[in-house]
């Protein structure tokens, strides 16, 4: 890299980390104005709240750095562009496009570190992070689905349960079909089904099964019955923060049983996984807009492009939580859903890039 490159590759990764480091303080003092009595409330070990605001911490990072880049981007560049630092470097023939390189380099540090980060090191926080939060702060609400539950565990295997207890890891009026070339061979039910942790088995109440053969049917019924299932009674209904718990492969793995289980929760979990390839890529294009919306100085001085910065950057994290809204609560595709707040800016990008060519 020239000087020229260094000094505005090292001063924007410098401003944004500088900028992360300054704004996530802030963060924990808000996030804890607000849970303060709840804290006290339920009397949480201090231990618990110091692990708990260490996990905020990524969860924070990894919600908001969109905005940090982009903010620290307009401060940078307005900095240099009001010291007509940028107007002596197009001015000296290079063009914009060249101008760009070691911005574009400082955003693929930045986009890898987020890569990386959001699929193997933000997971095992988030997890730490829920559990905190359905622990404390949020009893009383569910962390799952625990009624009517429809479930295909295997390529030819259906269970039904009308209500789940995870605590106790117990479900009623538990049904199980067997099916073979799309004819049921067999159909078992019970009035409750529990797992027994100490032997390894489920136990079945009021056990009764009904098979099919080319002859009749055959009855079966006992009191209670102990067997074995190929299921595990945790995936009769997952949490439905999950899938921001696992990291790449497990969430692959994951989204691939909940398919085929036809879980009413996969367009939350495909949204999970495209937003961790959206929001990476979110770095490049927020670059690109702050850059050539903030290269040239102004009459209004840094002022004018920090409201420009501050307003475009909370816009897009509207965006992004909008959408994501939107994939839970109607049919949008969850891919949609992800990128769609990328489409829009990177078009803005765009029109403003045609403008500070000129």
């Amino acid at each position: 890299m020239k000087i020229l490159d260094k000094y505005i590759f090292f001063k924007y990764l410098t401003t944004f980390f500088v900028m992360l480091i300054l704004f996530i303080p802030i963060g924990i003092l808000v996030d804890l104005s607000e849970k303060i009595d709840k804290l006290k409330e339920f009397e949480v070990p201090l231990n618990e709240i110091i692990s708990y605001y260490l996990d905020f911490v990524w969860y924070f990072g990894n919600t908001l750095y969109p905005i940090f880049v982009f903010l620290s981007v307009i401060w940078f560049t307005s900095k240099i562009a009001n010291n007509s630092e940028v107007t002596a470097i197009l001015s000296s023939g290079i063009s914009f496009n060249r101008y760009l390189k070691p911005f574009m380099l400082g955003a693929t540090i930045i986009a890898l570190f987020a890569l990386y980060s959001g699929m193997f090191v933000v997971p095992k926080k988030n997890k730490n992070y829920n559990e905190f939060q359905y622990k404390y702060l949020k009893k009383g609400k569910k962390s799952r689905e625990t009624s009517k539950i429809y479930k295909q565990v295997g390529d030819n295997d259906f269970i039904y349960v009308s209500s789940y207890n995870p605590t106790r890891e117990m479900a009623y009026d538990f049904s199980y079909e067997h099916f073979e070339d799309n004819t049921l061979k067999y159909k078992i039910s019970s009035r409750n089904i529990r797992w027994v942790e100490s032997d390894s088995v489920y136990r079945l109440t009021d056990y009764f099964k009904r098979s099919f053969n080319n002859v009749g049917q055959k009855i079966e019924s006992k009191k209670i019955l102990d067997t074995i299932f190929s299921f595990k009674i945790n995936e009769l209904s997952s949490l439905n923060y999950m899938a921001e718990t696992q990291n790449f492969f497990e969430l692959n793995e994951f989204i691939d049983q909940e398919m085929k289980s036809g879980s009413p929760l996969i367009n939350n979990h495909l949204l999970v996984r495209h937003k961790r390839w959206s929001l990476p890529f979110s770095t490049f294009i927020l670059t690109l807009l702050a850059v050539s919306a903030s290269s040239f100085k102004r009459r209004e001085g840094m002022g004018m492009n920090l409201a420009f910065g501050i307003i475009t950057a909370f816009t897009f994290v509207f965006f992004d939580k909008f959408f994501a809204v939107m994939v839970s609560k109607s049919d949008l595709s969850p891919f949609l859903g992800a990128w769609i707040p990328n489409i829009v800016f990177i078009l803005l990008a765009f029109y403003f890039l045609r403008h500070a060519k000129k």
